[in-house]
Parts: structure tokens; C-alpha cells; sequence
């Protein structure tokens, strides 16, 4: 029998603190060599001007086996269709049976707010108390909630391109956190207010400037993943020079223009790329050194993330009764 995990089932299975402590445990054994994660698969299917993206991922020691599929079709907002679709399978790595089908949309935005809870415990003040969320989309969503669970961010200011968007938002994650959530009138204040700064857009150009940061400053850059865009400008890169993390040194190499443009323009070498985030959590490199650094995490999205927080989605949802199991 497979178990079915709907986006639903993994709300009620999954809490962020056990996300978080799952995530921070793969990025540890990522460090420490146990991971295997091929180089991503990507297949275009130029006809219908789209690409199905192939991930996988074993965690050596854990038992967590998987391969995430992602759809991309930009031309799916003609038909009333999501842009991205996601399927994430988990097998049993002991005798290669599939264990569970689990919406691999929801596990995204789980597990990436997971990998910014992490950043943050490791490079945040420990006083850190306000936060500036940047895009208001599905992903903002988890990514505050893991900022609450990490620092007990009691007041959040956040922007967006559509002010709607931001009203709505703001008004159903004070509900849901507890947590005062105000929109920000533009994107200058969020980022002066804010202890920790995410940035989880589509913008092709840097929403956040270094000349608006404070001192101490910690900042998560989730939602830029092309070597041509990106959401923070160089100036906020040179202000974290001593302190530029990422979840991996290749991909964000390849992916990442909050890296690699300040690279080709010579502001930076690949040399300042400080840490992994997982030889952080591994105790090889330290995480903030005083409370004047200004940091920042850069993240393309690992299969490793998904393969921890799947194991615990299905883990926890063995023992809480949740989802559907059938027969294939």
C-alpha cells in the first residue's frame, strides 16, 4: 500500500518546528558527506513551452529516498491552470518500494520555509524580533511562520507589487500567528524596520538595497533561482561580505545572480561565499560572530530539503492517521 499526502494532510501532519529540525538535520548530513543528490534532470517540452524538472535525493542513515518532479508551464495561467505543479515520491531505500505520493507544492513551500527557519536560528540575532516578508504569495506564508517558530518575530512588515495581495496576507497571518503583520507602504520601510529581511518574489530586480540596511541585519534570499535576476542589490551583497551563506556553492554558482552578477561585476569573488549553511549546523564554520554583521542566506532549493521533510511528513502521518493509503 502507498500513502497518499495531500497539501491538506501535510498542514496537518507536519508542524514547521519538526520541518525545521528535519531540514537542519539534512543539511548537517550534507556536510558531513552523507547525501547523494544527482545534478537536477531538466526536460523541455519546447512545443507546449514548458519544462519538467527531475530531483533526487538519498540521505544516507535516514532511510530517505526520493525524487521530486516539477512542471513549469508559464502559458498555464491561459488555460486557469497553476504555473508550477509538484509530486514528490518516497521510497524505501532498504528495498526500493514506493512508501508515499505526496504534493510536492505544499512540501516546497514547507520545507523551503524550513531551510530560511534554519538560516535564521544559525545567523539572526539572538534578539531578533521584527521581520520584513517580501512577496505575498503561497511561499511568504511559510516562510514567516518558520521565523516566528526560530525567533519569535513579534511584528512583521511586508510588501508586494499588488497591494491587495499584502492586505490579505496581512491580515490572515496576524490571524494565524499572532503575530503583528502590517503592510509596509514601500520597500524602503519594510527594510529598515526589520531585525530579518525574506525575500520571496518574482522580481527580476533587486527589491532590497544595501543603503536601507541596519547593522546586524539578517537577510534570506529565497525567491530568485536564474543567473540573470535577482531580489537583492550588490551594495546589500557587499555589506554582508564577511557572512554570505548558501545552501550549496555549485548550485547557487550556477543559479544564483544574487551571487553571480555581483561576481561578473567584480564586487565580489566566489571566494566570499563564507559557508554552506550545512557546515554551519555541522559546528565546521561558525554562524553570526557579533551582532553588527550583516548576513545573508542565499537559497537555490535542495533535493536534500525535500527528502528530509518528506521522511517526516510520512513519518508523522503514519502516527497521526493522516492521509489515504491505496493500492497501486
Amino acid at each position: 500500500m502507498v500513502r497518499m499526502l495531500s497539501g491538506s494532510d501535510l498542514r496537518v501532519a507536519l508542524l514547521m518546528r519538526d520541518a525545521i529540525k528535519a531540514v537542519e538535520e539534512g543539511f548537517r548530513m550534507m556536510a558531513q558527506g552523507k547525501v547523494i543528490i544527482p545534478q537536477r534532470v531538466p526536460l523541455n517540452v519546447e512545443e507546449y513551452s514548458g519544462v519538467m524538472l527531475y530531483m533526487p535525493a538519498y540521505i544516507r542513515g535516514k532511510d530517505a529516498l526520493v525524487i521530486k518532479e516539477v512542471s513549469v508551464y508559464p502559458d498555464n495561467v491561459k488555460r486557469g491552470l497553476p504555473t508550477i505543479h509538484g509530486t514528490v515520491l518516497l521510497n524505501d531505500p532498504r528495498s526500493g518500494r514506493l512508501l508515499a505520493i505526496i504534493d510536492g507544492a505544499a512540501l516546497t513551500a514547507i520545507r523551503t520555509g524550513a531551510a530560511t527557519g534554519v538560516a535564521t536560528k544559525y545567523l539572526a540575532r539572538s534578539d531578533a524580533a521584527t521581520a520584513a516578508i517580501f512577496g505575498a504569495g503561497t511561499q511568504a506564508r511559510t516562510q514567516l511562520e518558520a521565523l516566528v517558530e526560530v525567533r519569535g518575530v513579534r511584528r512583521a512588515w511586508v510588501f508586494d507589487v499588488l497591494p491587495e495581495a499584502a492586505k490579505r496576507y496581512a491580515t490572515s497571518m496576524s490571524r494565524e500567528l499572532g503575530t503583528d503583520v502590517v503592510v509596509a507602504k514601500d520597500p524602503r520601510e519594510a527594510v529598515s524596520r526589520a531585525d530579518i529581511i525574506v525575500t520571496a518574489t518574482t522580481s527580476k530586480e533587486p527589491v532590497v538595497k544595501g543603503g536601507w540596511l541596519a547593522d546586524g541585519t539578517h537577510i534570506n534570499g529565497i525567491g530568485s533561482h536564474y543567473p540573470t535576476t535577482r531580489e537583492v542589490d550588490t551594495p546589500a551583497i557587499l555589506r554582508a561580505r564577511g557572512k554570505i551563506v548558501v545552501d550549496s556553492r555549485e548550485a547557487c554558482l550556477k543559479e544564483a545572480g544574487d551571487i553571480i552578477i555581483p561576481i561578473k561585476e567584480g564586487a565580489i569573488a566566489e571566494g566570499d561565499i563564507y559557508a554552506e549553511i550545512g557546515e554551519i549546523v555541522n559546528g565546521t564554520k561558525v554562524g553570526r560572530a557579533s551582532d553588527k554583521e550583516v548576513t545573508f542566506f542565499k537559497s537555490v532549493g535542495l533535493a536534500v530539503q525535500d527528502a528530509a521533510t518528506a521522511l517526516a511528513a510520512y513519518s508523522a502521518a503514519l502516527k497521526r492517521g493522516v492521509g489515504k493509503e491505496v493500492e497501486i
